[in-house]
């Protein structure tokens, strides 16, 4: 139990007291069950218990049940806010979350899952309907669409805010202006969206029809056929599936059809390392009833590597392992739409208190409410309506940008609404197979103690071979039977050092036998005849045969084995058959095989040479299971370190020579064995380890699972980027590991912390601990562990694991991969990114806060569900340094000077009402608004989204710059509180300069104004810009020459109060020097200081890209 840990907190007087209590409690109650795991983690030295902190820090933790452990770390950590203070702050979004699911799940209950039976054949007999065999990556449907749609706009305070203004219109009391003039940019902005939302959710659709259409439809003979499972589970090792025996004995595929037979499975479950079901065929005296396991299915999402298969279908749709480990599709919201919603609620604060101010100095006179709405209104335009709609166009033209970057080819943005998240990213969550390795396997080194052979050596190995068999063949012409006593005169005879060539010899058969691969023989392109026939031809060509093995590590050592002359040609459950550099066949009888499992960490073999009835037990594994078990040696352990340094994947090979009389008694034992009903996988490993003793150590291999292009480079550039980088991987500790090192995730210098198997709350309390006392080390833990972790410790662990400069966590379900991003997103806060190749992948990525997917071997199911889609990982690089920098950047610069837009004109206009007599009269109407924030300034303002502060080249050279990016300083509190003040002193000297230079002209005041308006508005453009592109020259004398157009043709518009006050343009008047230099020199007075301080401001401060460029 848990509460035997001594936990050792540091605590007062009280609760010294109450541990007190607790232990004469324990000690009373006497021993309990795990009191002997108790002693053993009492072992530790007693002195490292004094820096040990607890790690649960309530006292009342102590008190509860082990199974409530897991709500106390939560409940800490998050205190309650009681009352009204919680209703303000979290409540009501709360409530309104909780209402909305409740109604949710009343209208979408979903079905309970049961077992079922499925009968071969007869479709009709089905007891109840099961979901369409599809999968759907789409948001909504035909009717879901637009209520979603304008859910999701609506739900931004924004459009909701212009949605009541726009509404606010149709009220005659309260209308200042046209109709057009609000529901115009509203409806072009919907419009926008909703367009761009369609264009998404069709290829959504179209890549949705795509995957659907491909269907399983090959069949078999042979009983047995091998999967690839890396779309599941990211394993690529492809795994052996057994057809029920029953069928194989049917004369034809046709019979299937004809016999009375049905399937019983177990319910649709997340679990995909696990199945339960039977085979039953009625029509049979006695009806015959097989069980089934998981080496009978085939889960969809895996291929069917070699062999062909006719199955029957058992679970379909949404009901099949993968897509229930897959998390629905969830609409994304970057992180500055969010901050610039936040100031859209500030600006909509001082929106309300400007109007109460204005209805205060009037003195509250006549109907003062509606003045204070009809205040409101003429102020609105102090949040933009354009904002959004520029934002969302800026957001086009990056995902454009991405998409014709000729760097990054094959780069799709299938999520338009996102792109400036590549610029926030902290933490990167990357998947190993297929992502940071192309997951094939090159032999790279062969070591027998005393001499190391390399890629560059291999003709030697090559020769040894070729003359070792034939110099056997040529004994064996002169002695064919005598071979059997001589090897047992050898076994009792001292032992003799053996040559170069002998070992050679012995290590590359070791090799050859030791393994579970199987050659397969393709038919030739046009033939059609089936499987037997190609295989009864035995003709081995070279140019035919494939390899198929659990594991890719084992496809390589077999392909090298070929290399160097002994060729693994033939391959069953009971035999195997090699072929020799002359060509001769030599046969081998499976005695037994033992499998490699994550327990014991090795795999062994017993064959029989059919040639000289030799039995030989080869053994390989990993160093640390197989240095017990081989003789003394002093070479194995030093080497196995050079070659993990080197990245490469090591195993030991041995051997040991069985008598006749040695085997049956091992047979004997390992028959009994697995025959018990209590214990027998302890049994039968007994019995296993009984002939792993004092074995022959033969040599040690090295295998390197080679690294995508630039993969150690790029995951260098992202950690001087200050991005911390996670691996998450299906894939076994010891490969995740080796991985690890070779790609540089994790430094030379660093030292690993593997975090070991706990199974308990105690045991991760200890493991815990023991990890906190390492500083700057990796952390490496399993998939069961972790669950444990969190389980109990979820905030003390994710704490832990954060500073670490990389963590590492191995044979991960998808859902636990989601898990891990859902987690780092609440606990940090900070924004995540997950990037894979597989449908393993998925969750992850739409977990994610930005999820990227790469379209490689394990085929394009991450890359359709994922927001950008990529060819290679290394162009993650270039994605994240120079497209992330600039869409943040632009967009940051270019809602900040939208808002600008609209803060200049309200502050005008609240000058001009105070001037007469706080009068709540619009000072522009029409379409001056409508032209002021489109054809007016639009195209300069929009031209921001070409401006870099760095080139491409220098944000590739020195990533730490992207450091900045993540504090979020180019659109924060403090830099628009800049621009309020900006738009308050120009807003202040263009009115204020109107009013006094043009006293004697006043009825020209709007003319006048709104000329300095958009020139100042042109000029603080390219005060703005950092690097000019001839796009914005042109953006900016297109809309000075459509303004001036607009003084002739637009005049009636330039009179105050339009046509009431009988005011209209006199183009002899603005054609006249007095009006030409008394505008420019309002336009001058409100720009020349800010020019001033951002020069002075780039001399005395200047920001670390400047001090790069220079």
């Amino acid at each position: 139990m848990a509460d035997q840990i001594p936990l050792y907190p540091v605590r007062s007087a009280a609760a010294a007291a109450a541990n007190r209590k607790r232990a004469a409690y324990y000690s009373a109650a006497g021993p309990r069950p795990g009191a002997d795991r108790h002693s053993r983690y009492q072992l530790e030295d007693e002195s490292a218990h004094l820096d040990e902190m607890p790690l649960m820090m309530s006292e009342e933790g102590f008190e509860n049940e082990e199974s409530d452990y897991h709500t106390l770390p939560r409940a800490r950590i998050m205190q309650r806010k009681r009352g009204l203070e919680w209703f303000v702050c979290d409540g009501w979004k709360f409530l309104c979350t909780s209402c909305c699911g409740w109604l949710i799940n009343i209208c979408r209950r979903k079905k309970e899952l049961k077992a079922r039976t499925v009968w071969l054949g007869c479709p009709e007999k089905c007891e109840e309907k099961h979901p369409r065999n599809s999968i759907k990556n789409q948001k909504y449907n035909v009717f879901t669409f637009i209520p979603g749609v304008l859910y999701e706009q609506f739900k931004f305070f924004l459009n909701l805010y212009f949605l009541v203004i726009s509404c606010s219109q149709f009220v005659p009391a309260l209308k200042i202006g046209y109709l057009y003039t609000y529901w115009a940019p509203l409806g072009f902005v919907l419009a926008v969206t909703m367009t761009r939302e369609a264009i998404d959710e069709f290829r959504r659709f179209q890549r949705d029809k795509e995957v659907n259409s491909q269907l399983y439809s090959k069949l078999t003979v042979r009983g047995s056929c091998f999967i690839r499972t890396d779309q599941l589970d990211g394993e690529t090792d492809w795994k052996l599936k057994v057809a029920v025996s029953c069928t194989q004995r049917l004369p034809a595929l046709g019979d299937l059809f004809s016999i009375s037979a049905y399937v019983y499975a177990q319910k649709p479950q997340m679990d995909i390392h696990s199945f339960e079901g039977t085979f039953t065929r009625e029509d049979s005296d006695p009806p015959i009833h097989e069980s089934l396991s998981i080496e009978n299915t085939l889960w969809a999402s895996t291929i069917v590597a070699s062999g062909t298969v006719i199955g029957v279908v058992i679970y379909t749709g949404k009901e099949t392992r993968s897509v229930m480990n897959t998390s629905n599709p969830k609409n994304k919201v970057g992180l500055l739409d969010l901050e610039l919603n936040r100031l859209t609620k500030a600006l909509f604060l001082a929106l309300v208190a400007l109007s109460i101010v204005m209805v205060t100095l009037q003195g509250f006179v006549g109907p003062w409410y509606r003045n204070l709405f009809r205040f409101l209104l003429l102020f609105s335009y102090i949040i933009p309506i354009s904002l959004r709609v520029n934002l969302d166009m800026g957001k086009a033209v990056y995902g454009w940008m991405m998409m014709k970057d000729e760097n990054i080819p094959g780069t799709v943005v299938r999520t338009s609404t996102i792109p400036e998240e590549l610029g926030r990213l902290v933490y990167l969550l990357t998947d190993k197979t297929g992502t940071l390795t192309q997951n094939e396997m090159i032999f790279k080194r062969l070591h027998l103690g005393t001499v190391s052979y390399g890629a560059d050596t291999m003709d030697e190995i090559q020769s040894h071979v070729r003359d070792s068999y034939s110099q056997m063949q040529s004994q064996a012409g002169g002695n064919n039977t005598g071979s059997t006593p001589l090897r047992k005169a050898q076994s009792s005879a001292p032992k003799v050092r053996k040559s170069v060539s002998s070992r050679i010899h012995e290590a590359v058969k070791a090799i050859v036998l030791c393994h579970n691969v199987t050659p397969v023989y393709e038919s030739r392109a046009g033939v059609t005849e089936e499987t037997e026939f190609a295989e009864a031809d035995q003709d081995f060509s070279d140019e035919n045969r494939t390899y198929q093995a659990s594991s890719p590590d084992e496809v390589a050592l077999v392909q090298w084995t070929e290399s160097v002359g002994l060729t693994l040609v033939s391959r069953d459950l009971t035999s195997m058959q090699l072929k020799t550099p002359s060509g001769q066949v030599l046969s081998f009888c499976i005695l037994q095989l033992f499998p490699f499992t994550s327990e014991s960490k090795r795999m062994g073999v017993i064959v029989r040479d059919e040639s000289t009835a030799e039995i030989t037990f080869y053994m390989k594994g990993a160093d640390v299971a197989m240095s017990p078990i081989v003789q003394y040696n002093d070479w194995l352990e030093e080497e196995c370190g050079n070659m993990a340094r080197e990245g490469l994947r090591t195993l030991v090979v041995a051997k040991k020579a069985l008598t006749e009389e040695q085997y049956q008694d091992f047979e004997s034992r390992y028959t009994q064995a697995k025959l018990s009903m209590h214990d027998r996988s302890l049994k039968v490993a007994a019995v296993v380890e009984s002939l792993e003793r004092e074995m022959e150590l033969l040599c040690l291999t090295g295998v390197e699972d080679q690294l995508q292009a630039d993969v150690r480079p790029t995951l260098e550039m992202l950690r001087n980027a200050g991005i911390k980088i996670w691996m998450l991987t299906g894939d076994k500790l010891e490969t995740a590991t080796c991985i690890a090192k070779s790609s540089h995730l994790v430094s030379r210098t660093q030292d690993i912390h593997i975090f070991r198997q706990v199974t308990s709350r105690g045991e991760a309390h200890l493991e815990l601990n023991a990890f906190r006392r390492k500083h700057d080390c990796a952390l490496v833990i399993s998939g069961d562990s972790l669950e444990v972790c969190l389980k109990y410790y979820e905030h003390e662990f994710v704490e832990l694991a954060c500073q670490c400069p990389a963590v590492v966590c191995c044979r991960c379900s998808p859902t636990q991969k989601a898990r891990i991003v859902t987690l780092l997103q609440q606990h940090t806060g900070r924004r995540t990114c997950a990037i894979g190749d597989g449908g393993n992948d998925v969750s992850m990525i739409q977990a994610a806060d930005c999820g990227i997917g790469i379209e490689g071997k394990e085929g394009k199911q991450a890359s359709l569900a994922a927001d950008f889609s990529i060819t290679q990982f290394r162009h993650i690089g270039r994605l994240l340094m120079v497209h992330g920098r600039n869409s943040y950047k632009r967009s940051a610069a270019l809602g900040q000077f939208v808002m600008h837009r609209g803060l200049i004109i309200s502050t005008m206009q609240a000058v001009f009402s105070s001037v007469f007599y706080f009068a709540s009269v619009p000072l522009y109407q029409g379409f001056l608004m409508v032209g002021y924030a489109t054809i007016y300034t639009m195209f300069p303002v929009f031209s921001l989204v070409l401006d870099q502060d760095v080139k491409p080249e220098m944000a590739m050279l020195y990533p730490e710059l992207y450091k900045d990016l993540t504090k979020g300083r180019s659109l924060s509190f403090k830099t628009f509180l800049i621009w309020v003040l900006i738009s308050i002193y120009q807003g202040g000297i263009l009115m204020y300069g109107a009013l006094v230079l043009f006293e004697s002209e006043f009825v020209h005041v709007v003319a006048i104004s709104f000329t300095a308006l958009i020139l100042t508005e042109l000029l603080m453009v390219a005060l703005t810009v950092r690097t000019w592109h001839w796009l914005m020259v042109v953006a900016e004398f297109l809309s000075l020459g459509c303004y001036v157009s607009s003084l002739a043709f637009l005049n009636e518009y330039f009179g105050i109060g339009r046509v009431s006050f009988g005011a209209f343009l006199d183009v002899a008047f603005i054609t006249t020097v007095t009006f030409l230099w008394k505008v420019s020199a309002i336009t001058v007075v409100s720009c020349l200081p800010l020019y001033v301080l951002k020069y002075l401001r780039r001399k005395l401060s200047p920001p670390s890209y400047c001090k790069l460029a220079s």
